[in-house]
């Protein structure tokens, strides 16, 4: 059997744009580094309402954000200010730590616009994880697209199909964009032991099986799994190695309890790098929900 488990996304608003989040699972807590695993949208945000995610802090981990449609400007403790479209790879590695804000840019906030995309956490190797933190953003052109029995696959990060992703990684992994026509196929390799296939629109169909939308098929390792679509259709593939066991609570990530600790008083009493430009921050919450913001 292909699909070993399937993940049903909890439904989140995140003030005016919804939220299905799959990762972190009460049963599964990462497939290979990807430890947290969120599709914005899509939503259509009316004129004089963006996204207005403030300042907040990680740790010890990377996010990508990765949009199908509409825009995001990211502004981060390091001075970076980097607008996001559709098919271009927005890196930040946390490291020892970073704050960050996500917001609508200026020029779109006058208008109807609407946001869909994927955002994720990744793991880092524990070499790694007080790394200095940095901010690479990759433009769509510069990541590997090619075109095969009526599918178009774009590489986000990793290795897959004899392509490399320029976009730099701590461990081994896979991450790619389907895009399928009528009767569009396309195979998984098995060189990852852990993988998932997340179906962004209806009409995914795994080794022949119909996969419902809005779902994150976690697939039987070791065994090449056949994608198809029998009319237009998207999904997202994730994969990579397993790094261990890692605790998460709200932003911060680390494989040691005690670290996280650590960023709930330096974030409490003000001790991470601030963003230039900004103004506000979102204070450390007395419980998590689960539904705070990348």
């Amino acid at each position: 059997m292909a699909i070993v488990q399937l993940i049903e996304p909890e439904v989140k608003d995140l003030g005016g744009f919804v939220a299905r989040r799959s990762l972190p699972y009460p049963h599964r807590q990462m497939v290979g580094p990807f430890i947290f695993f969120d599709h914005l949208g899509p939503s259509v945000l009316p004129p004089n309402k963006g996204i207005d995610v403030r300042p907040h802090p990680h740790i010890n981990l990377a996010t990508l954000t990765y949009l199908f449609d509409g825009s995001i400007m990211h502004r981060d403790s390091l001075g970076i200010v980097q607008e996001i479209q559709p098919g271009a790879v927005n890196w930040m590695t946390a490291g020892k730590g970073i704050v960050h804000s996500e917001r609508s840019p200026d020029f779109d906030r006058h208008n109807e616009t609407t946001i869909h995309g994927i955002q994720t956490w990744i793991a880092l190797p524990v070499e790694y994880e007080e790394t200095d933190p940095w901010f690479t953003h990759y433009p769509a052109e510069t990541l590997p697209t090619w075109n095969d029995n009526n599918v178009t696959i774009k590489l986000i990060a990793g290795e897959a199909h004899g392509h490399t992703s320029p976009v730099k990684v701590f461990s081994p992994i896979l991450y790619l964009d389907g895009v399928l026509s009528a009767n569009g196929h396309f195979t998984i390799p098995t060189d990852y032991s852990e993988r998932a296939v997340y179906s962004v629109t209806e009409g995914i169909s795994i080794n022949d099986e119909p996969l419902e939308a809005y779902r994150l098929a976690i697939l039987e390792s070791g065994h090449e799994v056949k994608v198809s679509a029998t009319d237009a259709a998207r999904c997202i593939v994730i994969g990579g190695e397993p790094l261990g066991t890692r605790y998460k609570w709200w932003n911060f990530v680390s494989s040691r309890p005690e670290r996280i600790e650590k960023a709930k008083a330096d974030w409490r009493d003000c001790r991470f790098a601030t963003v230039p430009g900004e103004t506000e921050s979102i204070p450390l919450p007395e419980v998590v929900t689960e539904a705070n913001p990348l």
